[in-house]
């Protein structure tokens, strides 16, 4: 089947044709880069919400209860969830999806899991292109679950338009969403399990690290190509900036929901009214096409370097006589691409 057929199923609402799109751009197959151009004329609709935490918070149930809630309203959801890695398949583990049965068979729904491969952050490394798969396919909705390994999930915040860091009482140090940077990214805290007795003592906990201040700008993550452009950024943030909430749940039998789902909406009507939501695409954007160079690069470097030359640098790094900068200014050379 051609690409031009299958976009255009997608377009069009078939559903093989969407799972068979995303299973092409997470391998990065020859025809995905014609896809996604085809595609992307139609994506920047949909609304993007991030959900991340520690392994034990429930941000599983979170989800599934989230994905029914936006059913309730009659709104399409698309459910990105990344798995870590199979060690033995190298392919998703699949346990969101074993989790997420009540909304098997809604033809509103559709849910996907990804493996993480190993990828900082949290994220696969295709999801990004996913993503724009889901958006060209007209969810309303796209919740993307990471992995949640505790770190700080940065990559979340320059992927997702609203943000939700999922914590839970019992589960350690009370400021130990201090230590993994995770205020940075937060625009909605949730303490999930509720009905604990130290859920109260966690969410003042969140509630007074938020009011000893932090840069909600996390958005804006600063690197060389973002920071030149910006010194010519058609986009200015206005308004009052926005106030994170720490809302309370219970995600197994959906307590508290409702006042998550009206955060969720009131962060993305702050984002349109603020101009805020232009300036999180265009960095993202951005970003992206950062991480598109560096590797469309790599991959002509190293495509054009002769093996001899290469065997050399690494026999020079390893013996001590060359550093990996000059290595790298030797490889360029190389290739015809010294400054």
């Amino acid at each position: 089947m051609s690409i031009q057929t299958l976009t255009d199923q997608l377009l069009s609402g078939h559903r093989r044709s969407l799972a068979r799109l995303i299973t092409y751009v997470e391998n990065d197959h020859p025809d995905a880069a014609e896809a996604l151009e085809r595609l992307y004329p139609h994506t920047g609709q949909a609304h993007l919400i991030g959900i991340t935490g520690a392994p034990g918070t429930g941000k599983s149930s979170l989800v599934n209860q989230l994905a029914q809630a936006y059913r309730r309203r009659e709104q399409r959801v698309a459910v990105l969830a990344v798995d870590p890695t199979s060690p033995f398949s190298g392919g998703a583990i699949l346990g969101d999806r074993i989790r997420m049965t009540e909304l098997t068979g809604d033809p509103g729904v559709f849910i996907r899991s990804m493996a993480s491969r190993g990828s900082l952050g949290g994220l696969a490394r295709a999801v990004g292109d996913a993503l724009k798969v889901l958006d060209a396919a007209g969810f309303d909705k796209i919740l993307l679950e990471t992995v949640g390994a505790g770190q700080s999930e940065v990559e979340i915040a320059k992927t997702a338009q609203t943000v939700i860091v999922v914590e839970a009482p019992g589960l350690g140090d009370d400021v130990q969403a201090i230590k993994a940077g995770i205020l940075e990214i937060a625009d909605i805290f949730v303490v999930n399990k509720a009905d604990r007795p130290e859920a109260k003592r966690t969410a003042a906990a969140l509630k007074m690290m938020l009011e000893l201040g932090h840069a909600p700008a996390h958005h804006l993550l600063r690197h060389s190509l973002l920071a030149s452009l910006d010194q010519t950024s058609p986009y200015e943030a206005a308004g009052p900036a926005w106030t994170i909430p720490v809302l309370p749940t219970v995600a197994i039998n959906g307590q508290g929901l409702d006042e998550v789902v009206a955060a969720i909406e009131q962060h993305r009507q702050h984002l349109l009214d603020s101009g805020e939501l232009a300036l999180r695409d265009r960095a993202r954007l951005i970003d992206e096409l950062e991480t598109t160079l560096q590797s469309e690069l790599m991959r002509q470097v190293i495509a054009r370097l002769p093996a001899d030359v290469l065997a050399e640098m690494v026999a020079r790094l390893d013996d001590r006589s060359l550093t990996p900068q000059a290595a790298a200014q030797k490889i360029l050379a190389a290739v015809g691409l010294a400054g």
